[in-house]
């Protein structure tokens, strides 16, 4: 049962970057339209049942410099509760640079505090149309991955979808990889509702991506559903994420939001 949980939490704490498989339709609102600003964080409570089982959060850093290139520079964070650090420990860092017109990735990288050898990175060479996938350690690389047009990695994906125009009905695509496959990540817009968070009210889309890509333990529970409430502005923050699995459900919920102030320097 200890392992289970283990696998569970391990996926789920993660489930916020991969709302990630969202975004066909791809129409990106930039100049002053774009949703997010530097400075932007969003943190999130992840319960599993009654127990807290952490906290992750998702930021825009200031634009960086990717050979030569001016890049948004975002970043996810999770880590486990107190409580939960007995069982399983997770310090884990997302980090995702994409080019300043939201158009595709151009690296994307995942640290895991105290087993580096599970650290890994992965290159996107535009001029090749390829990812590269690398373990950090054990110096592990894998042959290098063909991709389409504007691919993005699972954690600047998110962004990728909040510059879309939600509409009920809606069916969004977009390519995403994490250096080891390629997936057209499907999101469909179920409807529009009002839900309360910690005792805010919000309007919002329940939006539902579709799990047959995610794999693992969604695959082989049977009805699994991941579920995300973003709010029905033009900013499409996500207030909830569910996702429900054989041996349980978790739940993410926004604790705190702060706006970006920062444009981005260096865009067009």
């Amino acid at each position: 049962m200890l392992q289970i949980m283990k696998k569970i939490l391990h996926l789920n704490i993660h489930i916020i970057s991969f709302f990630i498989i969202s975004s066909g339709c791809f129409n990106p609102a930039l100049g002053d339209d774009i949703p997010f600003r530097v400075g932007e964080k969003m943190t999130f409570q992840v319960r599993w049942s009654f127990i807290l089982a952490g906290e992750a959060t998702i930021e825009l850093l200031p634009v960086a410099n990717i050979n030569g290139r001016d890049a948004y520079h975002f970043v996810f964070t999770a880590k486990t509760s107190e409580f939960v650090d007995v069982f399983y420990k997770v310090r884990d860092r997302y980090e995702s640079y994409t080019d300043i017109n939201m158009s595709h990735s151009l690296f994307y990288s995942i640290s895991h505090q105290g087993k580096s050898d599970k650290d890994t990175t992965v290159e996107f060479d535009w001029d090749k149309h390829q990812a590269q996938y690398t373990r950090i350690g054990g110096s592990k690389k894998r042959e290098p991955l063909s991709i389409p047009d504007g691919t993005f990695d699972p954690l600047s994906v998110f962004f990728a979808f909040r510059m879309n125009d939600l509409d009920q009905n809606k069916e969004i695509i977009i390519p995403v990889t994490d250096g080891k496959k390629v997936a057209l990540g499907k999101v469909n817009v179920i409807k529009r509702e009002d839900i309360e968070v910690n005792g805010t009210s919000y309007d919002t889309f329940l939006v539902e991506p579709e799990l047959g890509d995610i794999g693992g333990v969604f695959k082989k529970s049977k009805d699994a559903k991941l579920q995300i409430w973003v709010t029905a502005d033009d900013r499409h923050i996500p207030v909830r994420i569910k996702s429900k699995v054989a041996v349980g459900s978790f739940v993410a919920d926004l604790v705190s939001y702060k706006e970006g102030t920062a444009s981005d320097e260096g865009s067009p």
